[in-house]
């Protein structure tokens, strides 16, 4: 057939001219073409001249700087134009393919207007980014040209009568209305720019966010396509490919999205409703209204886009129906009844009865649908982010406002605080982002059951009757799903309170041989936990079970009533299939329904949590109450005052920098103005209930002096600081600043008559620093402790770490005052923290410190060189107000006033000549305290105490920390190492890209050869039922609809088609299929359940077994992440994420393997879309892991910013530092939602592309079926069949790689379970067999140690070198030395804890290292240094194998001194000890292990160090009570402080691990160059 313009008929119209040009058919398409040329005349030069100087740019994010208004709407007109342009292209081939010649004018002025609307978008895209707006001209030339061209066709068309009954008439007067609107878009550019016809252009400035090349998230900023196919992330997912995401890569948040923004107006919001609401102002009701007002706008935008996706997602079953409908009739098409102007009309009904134009349009409606929908996921999920962002920093101003007796008294938990913002703030993110679909769902559940109902009649409705029955069953089991994960998760956190437990007493167990009893504890929690884990994973099959059933049993219901009742009815493929995919749409709103309603239910919750929170108790609420002082006030009438939190917080802090006396002065009583704060007759209480704790306190702190605050322990000194400072409730009197000192800070004086105004004054305190008892520590380094957000001063700096003798400590640190301190400080000694903590006080600049019981922890030389160094030379000297509360009463000679307590209020104050002549008892009373402590302790010793020791364990465990905390990252066997970097760097990134099979293997064999099998054939098994119950539906509708145009009589019975058979055979397929969906659903999680049991079992095993050294060289930290994070996911998560992955990769193949076998040309176009798709998968992965972890380190930070502020609030309040934290708050904050925000902003880039392949699929195998159809013959119910299993590849391709995603990063959990697992054990078995032991093996106690040598490790140099002693039966041994020199070692080789590579030890005749471990440790007895308790009864600390009559019991406590305590606590024996021995002092602690060990009645008995904490007077009681109760053992004790071992039979001097004399005591004293002799005389 020819080509020709205008067609080459003889006698065609196409070429008379006789009415004129412009009545020409023909000649009007042919100006149409016009404009376009010119267009790409003009344009093709410019582009390739623009492009070429790209590199001339500003560097700024240029391409993404959008300038010229209108640009939106340019876009979604531009992209509604090539719409139109494409269905006139197709209407042109359509009409044309009923002529006889072909009529190129028809279609190919529409198509060069299509290449022509592509080359203005990116024309006008690449001046926008240039900046060039003169180039604009060509554009407005252009529109004005095409909207006068379609003009005149148009009103040429309706001067031929040609109406809107003719496709064509409609699609030009569209295209006349689009090319308007844009040329009206482009002159709306000129009117605002003023780049053409005005003298002087608009300058335009790009926004803010875009001049700082640290923001790196383009989406706000970018162009209409980049928006919805997230084009921008391209070069960041490939970069991630090249090196790992770090939060430099991800960079800096936009301004609209920062946390401070949110939070303003989330405050404008709450602030609106207060004004509105004034009776409940934070209330829950008021709070939903803000969270609406505040984030309302952008959900009703993502909720427009769910519906217009879900409405486009209806046109999936229309096309099939339609295209299967038009190929059982061989897609005949209407012949054209209407010819003018010499070519064929068409109407819209008959365009659209044409297949191929039907899956065209699918493709578009696939492209469209998949393109809201993701937006719509994108902007709900943003919203969320923005909305966590704000509330968590709304709580976190609430924090710092809170009233201190909400926390102390308990109302108010640290941990509550932490759920409301780990857990409750999320909650109402996921509710903001499930929030659209709470509309969406009813829409899309109306529609389909109109369309079904439009199918199929009746039946449908008892379909669908069917799935809506059923969701209420959903729901309910959703509801027992999350109570049974509550449950678990108690459980779990009982458990792991005794795996924390196990782990940090590890030594202690080890050493006494009792793992087995702490083992079996932790295997029985986690047995409850297990058996609500069964429950969790039978819920979760069963929800399982019923998504993939519900569809099958309505399908089958519904074919089966509207085959047998309704026999006339229409029961064709197209029909069928399309019911199919309706059936499949409907059930997901359904099984959505579940979540979003559970998701709805925990958000109330939350926010009734927050409404709570928010309504707590204040400090300081009284400052508007009562701006009056109350000098004047009765102190007895405490009482009758309102009872509110007064003053708890702000009162005593701001002044406190303000004073510094510029001359020291002797403090005489007259002089009332040398003050630095005065109480008049106060009254403090922590609950306003309680009576109050201070009463009638009138105290005075001289200014620039050193006051000291004395007394009993509980007398309030501690509340007295806090009250002064304000955090407790002041019921009556006044705290008074002096304010007329010069601020430190600003130099400026403050006016006097503040003094009067009592509560202004109070909140204008200055910074006062503050070391409290308990001291805390931020997780950061040493030297950001210590400076605490001070500027840097080394002279300072280093006076200061002198001061508190830390150079030492920070010298055995790995990396020196930059090591960072764990949470809590759990890497550092009592003293280093109390250290630190005191440190950071005397660092600070402040006039004013507050030091609470600095000495505690420390022992007599470090406290005296902090007194002398610290106290008394640098701060008394520089004049600073120090108040210092102590118990150590020698330091009172260098107090310049001194306050004594008892019992919560002031006994005395004045110097210490003033209360020696006035109190003399009281004086004599310190005086007798005071010589007792002098003599044990003043004199320096050459010893330095227990910290030292703590240093060196601490040493130990840095160093390997170090090496360890890698230990996530790498992966254990699989990275080569190599000297090159490069090549180091690539097996890295190679790693990255690969998937950890060897976890996948360890995972799957781990369920055992008859699960394993079980599980892949079921699934394979369900797969081929489903795909053969379709084939089956295919060949049924394919014979009814073939017999009913094969007997086209009109009466004949043979006409009946029997339906019997086939519903027979379908119904019991699916039956099969229903049964088989629930055996794949229960195999996935009893396979799971299997593993969970097996790998913690065998890690607890291999951990509680794992030597010593293993637990030194191992952070904590890193072993219980293994027990709790890791064990989570392999419980809990694995399971499910197999399941989804190997059912959407298998749904995805059959679907494949179905079109190929329909048509097997689709097999070559899935070559290259599989190669797009193996890349596609390949980069996110690597991309969506690092973004995955970033998100989970980043919200570790925020949530121990958290708690951490919790802890310290008096300490931050008493800085002045809120906005400081604050500060700190909003930076960790952006820095997780940046990373929240990335990791959808690369779901949303894979999901986009992932759909958009998936369209292709569905156009390919539409245009392929279709043909195969009409040219041979392929029955119309395999084209149904092939398109709706080409639908459902769109569907699930983007779940399969994010599945694939998401069970690389559990896998890891596996992988690190793995690498703790085959740690080596330490070796339990004995040479010797039990019956070769004797019964009571050691009965005498006698010990020979011959040529010892010890070490740590086989790595390491030995600690004990060819150490030689004899020890006769029932000896007491003392052994000294300095630290470092081998004491405690020689203790641990006894049991066996170091590894003896020489020599041996004999005990009572038998070599140790050919005893069973167990039995050797059972028979032995040691105390250590630091005293361990666990939580549980006293009975249990003291005698858990329980072989122990009570008798026994409070025996060896009477001999530990605690018989007393014991009594009086509720429940004697059975009293409650909390976790760690919180509830007993560190003394009575060391005590209880006392105990613990005369319980053993062991007749070998090791004492190391064992009485440190305990104070001088029972120490001197114990000393006596072991020599007479031990009369007959073996003792052997460590001793820091030489006159405990005075009384010893034996001395060892030891220096580094040799024993340097061995000798009696007495011996020893008498030779004067002896070292035991110089020790002794050091430490009189």
């Amino acid at each position: 057939m020819s080509l020709a313009f205008c067609g080459s008929e003889n006698n065609s119209v196409a070429y008379k001219v006789n009415n004129g040009v412009l009545n020409n058919g023909c000649f009007v398409d042919a100006l149409n073409v016009v404009p376009h040329v010119f267009l790409l005349f003009i344009t093709f030069p410019i582009l390739f001249i623009g492009w070429g100087s790209q590199s001339s740019k500003v560097h700024i994010h240029h391409s993404t700087w959008l300038h010229f208004p209108g640009h939106n709407l340019r876009w979604i007109l531009t992209f509604v134009l090539l719409f139109v342009l494409v269905c006139e292209i197709a209407e042109g081939i359509v009409s044309d393919g009923v002529s006889k010649s072909r009529h190129l004018h028809l279609y190919m002025p529409p198509g060069m207007a299509f290449l022509a609307a592509i080359t203005s978008i990116v024309y006008y895209h690449n001046i926008e980014t240039s900046n060039f707006p003169k180039l604009l001209i060509a554009l407005l030339v252009y529109w004005t040209l095409a909207f006068i061209t379609k003009t005149i066709k148009f009103v040429k068309f309706c001067d031929n009568n040609i109406g809107p009954l003719q496709l064509r008439f409609c699609l030009t007067g569209l295209l006349v209305i689009l090319y308007g609107m844009l040329l009206l878009v482009e002159i709306n550019v000129i009117r605002v720019r003023r780049y053409v016809f005005f003298k002087k252009p608009k300058e335009v400035k790009p926004p803010e966010d875009l001049q700082d090349l640290g923001v790196r998230f383009l989406q706000p900023f970018v162009n209409l396509l980049s928006k919805g196919t997230y084009w921008w992330m391209n070069t960041f997912i490939k970069t991630a490919h090249k090196k790992p995401i770090d939060l430099k890569a991800i960079g800096k948040l936009p301004i609209a999205m920062r946390a401070l923004t949110n939070y303003m107006h989330l405050n404008e919001a709450f602030e609106a409703q207060k004004n509105k609401n004034t009776l409940h102002p934070q209330g829950s009701k008021s709070i939903w209204c803000a969270l609406c007002f505040a984030f309302g706008r952008p959900l009703i935008l993502s909720s427009t886009f769910r519906i217009l996706a879900d409405l486009l997602g209806f046109a999936g079953p229309l096309c099939i129906s339609g295209i299967v409908h038009h190929v059982g009739k061989g897609n005949n098409t209407f012949r054209p009844q209407t010819e003018i102007l010499g070519v064929s009309f068409i109407s819209s009904q008959e365009f659209l009865a044409n297949a191929y134009v039907l899956a065209v349009l699918l493709f578009f409606a696939l492209l469209l649908q998949r393109t809201f929908l993701q937006a719509s996921y994108y902007v709900a999920i943003e919203t969320g982010i923005n909305l966590r962002g704000a509330i968590q920093t709304k709580i976190y101003n609430k924090i710092m406002r809170l009233s201190t007796s909400n926390m102390s008294m308990g109302e108010m938990t640290a941990g509550q605080i932490c759920n409301l913002v780990a857990i409750d703030t999320n909650q109402l993110m996921w509710f903001f982002f499930l929030c659209p679909n709470l509309w969406a769902m009813p829409v899309q559940i109306i529609v389909g059951v109109l369309l079904l109902y439009y199918l199929l009649g009746i039946s449908a409705l008892i379909g669908a009757a069917v799935i809506i029955v059923l969701a209420p069953v959903q729901y309910f089991v959703a509801t027992k799903l999350s109570q049974a994960q509550r449950s678990t998760l108690e459980y779990s956190n009982e458990r792991l309170k005794k795996t924390n437990e196990m782990l940090r007493g590890i030594k202690l167990l080890k050493l006494y041989a009792w793992e087995h009893i702490f083992h079996s504890s932790v295997e029985e929690t986690r047995q409850k936990e297990m058996t609500s884990l069964k429950a969790f994973a039978l819920y979760t099959s069963i929800s399982i079970f019923m998504n993939a059933a519900i569809p099958i049993a309505a399908v089958l219901i519904t074919f089966v009533v509207h085959a047998h009742i309704f026999e006339n009815a229409d029961f064709s493929p197209s029909v069928a299939f399309a019911s199919i995919s309706l059936f499949h749409i409907l059930v997901t709103p359904l099984f959505l329904l579940s979540s979003v309603v559970r998701s709805t239910v925990k958000a109330l919750v939350s926010v009734q949590k927050l409404s709570e929170f928010l309504s707590s108790e204040e400090i300081g609420e009284e400052h508007d109450k009562c701006s009056e002082p109350r000098c004047n006030d009765n102190h007895s009438k405490y009482q009758v005052l309102p009872l509110k939190v007064v003053n708890r917080k702000r009162p005593a802090r701001e002044d406190w920098n303000n004073y510094s006396s510029p001359l020291r002065r002797p403090v005489s009583s007259t002089e009332a103005d040398d003050y630095c704060v005065k109480v008049t007759n106060g009254f403090f209480t922590w609950t306003p209930e309680s009576t109050p704790t201070l009463s009638s306190i009138d105290i005075r702190i001289p200014q620039g002096q050193l006051t000291m605050i004395v007394g009993q322990v509980g007398c309030g000194k501690s509340s007295l600081l806090l009250g002064i400072l304000g955090e407790m409730q002041k019921v009556s009197g006044n705290v008074i600043w002096n304010s007329s000192i010069p601020d430190s800070e600003t130099g400026k004086d403050i006016s006097p008559e503040r003094e009067t105004a009592v509560d202004t004054e109070t909140r204008k305190r200055g910074s006062v620093a503050y070391a409290s008892q308990k001291p805390w520590l931020l997780n950061a380094t040493v030297e950001e402790n210590i400076t605490f957000e001070s500027p840097f001063n080394t002279q300072r700096y280093k006076a200061v770490i002198d001061a508190c003798s830390l150079q030492p400590d920070i010298d055995i640190l790995p990396h020196g005052d930059q090591t960072q301190i764990g949470e809590r400080g759990i890497n550092l000694s009592g003293g280093q923290r109390q250290r630190i903590s005191v440190a950071r006080a005397l660092y600070q600049q402040t006039n004013v410190l507050f030091l609470d019981d600095p000495f505690s922890a420390l022992d007599i030389h470090l406290s005296d060189h902090l007194m002398q160094e610290g106290i008394l030379n640098m701060l008394r000297d520089d004049k600073k107000t120090v108040v210092l509360v102590t118990h150590k009463l020698q330091y009172l000679p260098h107090a310049d006033w001194i306050i004594a307590m008892k019992d919560g209020t002031i006994q005395r104050e004045g110097t210490l000549k003033d209360i020696q002549k006035s109190e003399s008892e009281l004086f004599e009373h310190w005086k007798t305290l005071m010589n007792r402590q002098d003599q044990d302790l003043e004199k320096e010793t050459l010893i330095e105490r227990k910290h030292v020791l703590d240093r060196k364990n601490i040493q130990t465990t840095m160093h390997s920390r170090e090496a360890l905390f890698q230990e996530d990252e790498e992966d254990e066997d699989e990275i080569p190492e190599s000297d090159d970097d490069d090549d180091n760097l690539s097996s890295v990134l190679h790693q990255r890209a690969k998937m950890p099979w060897r976890a996948c293997g360890k995972y799957l064999t781990s369920a055992g050869f008859l699960l394993l099998p079980l599980l892949i054939l079921s699934q394979l098994l369900k797969h081929s039922i489903m795909v053969f119950i379709d084939f089956w539906l295919a060949q049924w509708t394919s014979d009814a609809i073939s017999s009913k145009v094969g007997n086209n009589c009109s009466f004949c019975e043979a006409s009946k088609f029997n339906h019997f058979p086939y519903t027979r055979i379908f119904s019991i397929l699916c039956c099969l299929g229903i049964i088989l969906c629930l055996v794949t659903s229960i195999a996935v999680e009893w396979t799971g359940l299997k593993v969970a049991k097996k790998l913690h079992c065998f890690l607890l095993n291999k951990i509680i077994l794992a030597p010593m050294r293993f637990f030194e060289t191992t952070p904590l930290g890193s072993i219980l992440n293994r027990f709790s994070a890791d064990c989570n996911t392999i419980d809990q998560h694995i399971p499910a994420t197999l399941e989804c992955l190997s059912r959407s990769t298998l749904l995805c193949l059959s679907a494949l393997a179905v079109i190929s076998y329909v048509t097997p040309v689709f097999l070559i176009a899935l070559v290259p879309l599989a190669v797009i798709c193996y890349f596609i998968q390949k980069y996110f992965r690597v991309a969506s892991r690092d973004l995955q972890q970033l998100d989970d380190s980043t919200q570790l930070p925020l949530l121990s910013h958290f708690s951490e502020t919790v802890e310290g609030l008096t300490t931050i309040r008493a800085f002045r530092y809120e906005s400081r934290f604050k500060q700190k708050l909003l930076e960790y904050t952006d820095s997780n939602n940046i990373a929240s925000l990335f990791l959808t902003a690369a779901n949303r880039w894979l999901e986009v592309r992932m759909e958009y392949i998936g369209a292709c699929v569905v156009l390919i195998a539409a245009v392929a079926s279709i043909t195969n159809s009409l040219y041979n013959n392929l029955s119309s119910g395999l084209v149904g069949l092939g398109l709706t299993y080409a639908l459902m590849v769109s569907n699930y391709l983007n779940w399969m790689v994010r599945n694939l995603a998401d069970m690389e990063l559990q896998l890891g959990a596996v992988k690190r379970l793995n690498g703790l697992i085959k740690t080596e054990a330490e070796n339990y078995k004995g040479l010797l067999s039990p019956a070769q032991i004797p019964q009571n093996w050691p009965d005498q106690g006698e010990i020979q140690i011959q040529n010892l040598s010890v070490r740590y490790d086989t790595t390491l140099k030995p600690v004990l070198k060819h150490v030689n002693a004899h020890i006769s039966p029932g000896q007491k041994i003392g052994i000294c030395g300095r630290t470092g020199s081998g004491k405690s070692s020689f203790s641990l080789a006894f049991f066996r804890m170091v590894d003896t590579f020489e020599g041996r030890i004999v005990i009572d005749g038998i070599d140790i290292a050919k005893l069973p471990l167990q039995t050797l440790r059972s028979r032995l007895s040691i105390i250590l240094q630091d005293p361990i308790l666990f939580s549980g009864t006293i009975r249990f600390n003291l005698d858990p194998e329980k072989k122990c009559t009570d008798s026994m019991l409070w025996e060896a406590l009477e001999i530990a001194q605690l018989k007393h305590v014991v009594k009086t606590l509720p429940g004697g024996l059975d009293a409650i000890v909390t976790e760690g021995g919180e509830n007993f002092s560190q003394g009575q602690g060391q005590l209880f292990c006392l105990a613990r060990a005369f319980v053993r009645k062991t007749s070998i008995f090791i004492m190391d160090e064992a009485t440190a904490s305990i104070d001088m007077a029972t120490e001197n009681i114990l000393q006596k009570v072991v020599m007479t109760a031990f009369a007959d053992r073996t003792v052997v004790t460590i001793a820091h402080r030489v006159h405990t071992i005075l009384n010893a039979d034996m001395v060892i001097v030891m220096k580094r691990g040799v024993i340097l004399e061995y000798d009696k005591p007495e011996h020893l004293l008498e030779q004067e160059d002896s070292v035991f002799a110089s020790f002794v005389q050091a430490d009189k």
